[in-house]
C-alpha cells in the first residue's frame, strides 16, 4: 500500500468507495435512515471530490492496484473533511495512513492544530490517533458527531 496525492482521475472511484464505507460501518453507530441519508448513493459524483481546490489537499490510498480509502484536509480552517477506507480494505492500516499524510501535509503547511467531525463509528479511531472529544454536535445532514481537536 502507498498513500499519494488524489488525481483527477481517482475522482472516479471516490463516490462509490465513499458510499460503500459508509454503507459498511455507518450503521454500527446510526440507524437505517440515517444511515441511507449519510451514503447519498444516489447523489454522489466525481465533482463532489474537486482534488485542485486551492488550500485543499485530497490524498488517496493505493492498495492491490486500487484506489482503498480517500482523506480530505481543508487547510484554510485546519480540518480535516474526510478519512473514508473502502470495507474491502479496512483493517490493514488504509485510514491510519491516510491521516498521519493528511497530518504530515498540514504540518508542512505550518497548521499547529486540526479539528474535525467524526462520525460515532470513527470517534475510536480518531481517539486512537491522539484527536482528543471537545463537543457533541450535529454534521450540516443533521447527523451526531462528535468534534475533535489535536495538537500537531
Amino acid at each position: 500500500m502507498y498513500v499519494r496525492p488524489a488525481t483527477s482521475e481517482d475522482r472516479v472511484a471516490l463516490p462509490a468507495l465513499h458510499t460503500a464505507a459508509v454503507e459498511a460501518f455507518g450503521p454500527d453507530s446510526y440507524d437505517a435512515d440515517e444511515v441511507r441519508a449519510w451514503a447519498k448513493a444516489d447523489d454522489r459524483s466525481p465533482d463532489d471530490y474537486n482534488v485542485a481546490a486551492p488550500n485543499e489537499h485530497f490524498t488517496v490510498a493505493v492498495r492491490d492496484g486500487e484506489v482503498a480509502g480517500f482523506g480530505h484536509l481543508v487547510l484554510d480552517l485546519g480540518e480535516i473533511h474526510a478519512v473514508y477506507v473502502h470495507p474491502d480494505h479496512a483493517g490493514h492500516g488504509v485510514g491510519s495512513a491516510l491521516l498521519a499524510e493528511l497530518e504530515g501535509y498540514a504540518r508542512g503547511r505550518g497548521c499547529s492544530t486540526l479539528v474535525l467531525q467524526s462520525s460515532l463509528n470513527a470517534v475510536g479511531f480518531y481517539e486512537q490517533a491522539g484527536y482528543e472529544r471537545v463537543c457533541e454536535g450535529e454534521s450540516p445532514g443533521g447527523l451526531a458527531v462528535v468534534e475533535m481537536r489535536k495538537e500537531l
